[in-house]
């Protein structure tokens, strides 16, 4: 069962807090007990809030960023968390150099249940304005596709 998300991409200050944000809301609509955090594969933003374009995006939508700041994904994630979700291809192809084998089922992209074809959450921080929006939109999919998911799962078994 899982009972623990990750999500991943680059900075951790952009798709990745925006991502916690949202899975974090419909987890609590969704009456689902999961710890949720997020990170980047690169350590250049640690320590730093999310992006504030990120903040007022959200913000707009009724999420919350409190307490966030950026880290980079360290080797005792793979072991912790039970999904971990890369934002696209490149992340999930990072996340894949560094997964310990016994991990690697637990790596999978935030859109891979969108039926679109592309699966990649595009990165909002030299896009344009609208960016931050569509990344919105783009995840409060995704967290629903996932969520439903973990619950049709869980009645599994």
């Amino acid at each position: 069962m899982i009972k623990s998300i990750l999500l991943v991409c680059m900075g951790n200050i952009c798709r990745s807090p925006t991502a916690e944000a949202i899975f974090k809301a419909k987890s609590i609509q969704n009456e689902l007990d999961i710890f949720i955090d997020s990170a980047g594969t690169l350590a250049y933003h640690q320590g730093s809030q999310p992006d504030h374009r990120s903040v007022i995006a959200g913000n707009r939508h009724g999420y919350q960023f409190e307490d966030m700041v950026a880290r980079q994904v360290k080797e005792q994630d793979f072991e912790q968390f039970d999904l971990i979700l890369a934002a696209d291809e490149n992340n999930l192809i990072d996340l894949k150099s560094i997964c310990p084998e016994k991990h690697q089922h637990k790596l999978n992209l935030m859109m891979a249940l969108s039926p679109f074809d592309d699966k990649n959450v595009p990165d909002p921080y030299y896009g344009p304005g609208d960016g931050f929006e569509i990344v919105i939109g783009l995840l409060e999919q995704s967290a629903e596709q996932w969520l439903d998911f973990i619950k049709s799962e869980s009645q599994v078994k």
